[in-house]
């Protein structure tokens, strides 16, 4: 009996101390996503978790981040992984997405260099380029580390691949922060991700109220569209050399096709990103399609005529022969910059074409048919 008081004393002493470390990394506030599955998210008293979900292998953890308050001691209980002060005040950004995001959060002010800048159409990061506000880093691929080093921003903002690193910049110890937002399987999963952003910069109120007027919106766009309706079937893109590539049947672009009403023709595929395919497999699946979209980037307007003239069996598809075929020059339009966070907007493009005159509004700001 004595044995058991003196060990229960023991337990006791031991579970009230200030220091137990139970009790320390106890978890103040779960947060709980409504469509995103790629990342989670854990507050405690002095410090908050970010896992970042490895979506080529659910099973495993691709990134864990810290977020400390810029103005506070660095806890000395914090878990393994990469400490970023909040809220980041300057920042790279790889992708044009993350850019757009920003800009919605009001963080814009803190991009200072970007890649791929001539896939940016947002007007903000060309003045910046333009004014030597915002540095051109180079290619995403391939970026330029000694003007990286030069800028030496708080964080890097990039949209991770499978099996592929960072080469040099992983060994200049700046934070990497590996947004894997295009691999989820819904269009307002990849929108929640500004919720993970908003985080990052102190916009939390600001981000979680956009997502939340995305979501009514695209879910209002979709509960109005009949059940029963007919279902056009689409495929898209056309081929770069000779792989074509099409949306996954599990990723976000084939259930916003969904969500529009379309019977999308790899819709059993199991793959949340691009699945590659030969020419002949897409022809023996989608020759007799109904529609068929294509986005590309060029000065001139893509046209029966010249899509004819880079490869001519694509004449021998039924949505060619029955001019079915809309295309979306993203170097014209901010299809990219909008799809993350403006889902719906791309929603109501597709429902207009897959079922014209169904929406009060007929109007198109994307894609648009091509021309002869």
């Amino acid at each position: 009996m004595e044995k058991f008081l003196l060990l229960l004393s023991f337990y006791l002493i031991l579970s009230c101390s200030p220091n137990n470390k139970q009790e320390n990394n106890k978890s103040t506030e779960v947060y709980r996503t409504t469509y995103a599955q790629g990342f989670s998210i854990k507050k405690f008293p002095d410090y908050t978790e970010v896992q970042i979900l490895n979506p080529w292998d659910t099973t495993r953890i691709l990134h864990t981040y810290i977020l400390v308050p810029r103005d506070t001691q660095l806890p000395s209980n914090i878990p393994l992984g990469t400490v970023v002060r909040i809220p980041l005040k300057n920042v790279a950004v790889y992708s044009s997405v993350h850019c757009s995001m920003l800009e919605a959060i009001d963080a814009r002010q803190t991009i200072t260099g970007i890649c791929d800048s001539r896939y940016i159409t947002l007007p903000f990061i060309k003045k910046g380029l333009s004014s030597g506000k915002i540095k051109d880093l180079g290619e995403s691929y391939s970026p330029d580390v000694e003007k990286i080093i030069e800028l030496n921003p708080e964080a890097i903002l990039v949209s991770p691949m499978e099996n592929t690193g960072y080469g040099r910049v992983e060994k200049c110890g700046i934070p990497i922060i590996e947004c894997s937002d295009y691999m989820e399987n819904h269009p307002l999963g990849r929108t929640e991700w500004i919720r993970l952003l908003g985080l990052f910069f102190g916009q939390e109120g600001k981000a979680d109220s956009l997502f939340s007027q995305t979501m009514t919106r695209y879910n209002e766009l979709c509960n109005n569209l009949p059940q029963k309706v007919h279902k056009p079937s689409v495929f898209t893109e056309t081929k770069l050399s000779s792989v074509w590539y099409q949306p996954g049947g599990n990723s976000y672009m084939a259930c916003l096709l969904k969500d529009a009403g379309a019977d999308y023709i790899w819709k059993n595929d199991s793959h949340t990103g691009s699945i590659a395919l030969s020419f002949e497999t897409v022809f023996e699946k989608a020759h007799q399609a109904d529609i068929w979209l294509i986005k590309y980037n060029n000065e001139k307007d893509l046209t029966y005529q010249s899509l004819e003239k880079d490869y001519k069996p694509y004449n021998q598809f039924d949505a060619f022969k029955n001019k079915k075929i809309y295309g979306c020059n993203t170097l014209k339009s901010s299809y990219y910059d909008d799809l993350p966070l403006h889902p719906d907007y791309i929603l109501k493009d597709m429902i207009n074409i897959f079922h014209p005159g169904h929406l009060s509004d007929t109007s198109l700001k994307y894609f648009k048919k091509l021309n002869e």
